[in-house]
């Protein structure tokens, strides 16, 4: 027997791997700050989540300022009755919020149609009028309240009853007020939703998810890496946001800085767990595009960002706050503009981890590298 035979072998020590040697969290902060440096390639991400908001908040703030109320448009179709009812408006108190054109009956129906003008009066033979407005646009049944209530006036109505109107329009009740919050819910979705899951897809088209594959790095410290990201972004996105509004619309703020960072962190996550899921097995970037436009579709249309969604019938109301977003912007809303603490929430707060949760563990365990 050789003397290579006799000798026992020894198995080789393994050296641990990098991720071992330094603690359990060291892969995660490494692929947090590889995260973060990457922002720095993607330009574009500035704009669509700090500057565009501020933007949009601008816009809508100008276009719904504290104004008087536009002119109602009022077409006379010529006929019998049309001197009478031009002195009537003439002669009204409320003469000067009427804009008021002569056409032929086929030319206002047309321009009302078209929407040029708001209410359509037709005077009749027997001397009375016709009104032709449409029930679907408040404009327009504001505008024929408005000018029958001229008329009849005009015409010596006497009100019975004496009242005053008092506008509010003081910081606290105004558009802008209760935009803002609902712009901090949806720019959250939207950095959530676009910034992890159409990344993890550009990543795994350019193969680069497939690299990774081959590195000592777990699954979950990857996937919360990408989620966690968002929160640097997150604190960002709400101090601009809100100082805007307090700035350029003297904006109230009722709540504490920390239950709105708070509310702000939590809704990051949640979206960026609903990101992470909608990506997990997307394999080209148009598959993805239409994923998160399905799943945030009907966020933006029932979750009250631009107006409350309490205009939608009763019956879906249960079905609209287990929404993510509805959740995160009525939470945003009672927190800044009313001050109530988080603990008188907590069944929004639960929406928001329910959701977040439950899709971080589902795209845990469908991610595909490939």
């Amino acid at each position: 027997m050789s003397v290579a035979q006799e000798m026992p072998v020894t198995p080789a020590k393994t050296r641990p791997s990098p991720a071992r040697r330094n603690g359990g969290w060291s892969a995660y902060s490494h692929l947090l700050m590889a995260r973060l440096l990457e922002l720095k390639r993607e330009p574009e991400v500035v704009f669509w989540v700090f500057v565009f908001p501020l933007l949009l908040a601008l816009g809508l703030g100008i276009a719904f300022r504290n104004k008087p109320a536009d002119a109602a448009s009022v077409a006379i179709v010529q006929g019998t009755g049309l001197q009478d009812a031009q002195a009537m408006l003439a002669r009204s108190p409320q003469h000067e919020v009427f804009k008021i054109q002569v056409l032929s009956a086929e030319d206002a129906r047309k321009g009302f149609r078209l929407g040029k003008f708001d209410v359509v009066i037709e005077p009749d033979a027997k001397g009375g009028l016709e009104y032709r407005y449409d029930p679907a646009r408040p404009e327009s049944v504001l505008a024929k309240a408005e000018v029958n209530d001229a008329l009849q006036a005009a015409a010596g109505r006497k009100d019975v009853v004496g009242t005053n109107a008092v506008t509010s329009s003081e910081p606290g009740s105004r558009y802008i007020d209760f935009l803002i919050p609902g712009l901090l819910g949806m720019n959250l979705m939207n950095s959530g939703m676009w910034g992890i899951g159409f990344a993890l897809v550009d990543m795994r088209q350019r193969k680069l998810l497939k690299r990774f594959v081959g590195t000592p790095m777990r699954r979950g410290d990857f996937l919360l890496a990408i989620m966690t990201s968002r929160l640097l972004l997150m604190v960002i996105e709400i101090g601009l946001l809100l100082v805007f509004g307090v700035l350029f619309f003297h904006m109230r703020v009722l709540g504490s800085v920390f239950s709105i960072a708070l509310l702000g962190g939590l809704g990051s996550l949640t979206f960026g767990g609903v990101g992470l899921l909608t990506a997990s097995r997307a394999q080209k970037i148009e598959s993805i595009s239409g994923l998160i436009n399905l799943v945030m579709m009907p966020m933006w249309i029932f979750s009250g960002v631009f107006f409350s969604y309490e205009r939608f019938p009763a019956v879906i109301h249960p079905l609209i706050k287990v929404l993510p977003l509805t959740a995160l912007n009525d939470a945003l809303r009672a927190s800044i503009l009313e001050g109530t603490p988080l603990l008188h929430q907590w069944s929004r707060l639960l929406v928001l981890i329910l959701w977040g949760g439950i899709s971080f563990v589902l795209a845990l365990k469908w991610f595909r590298w490939t």
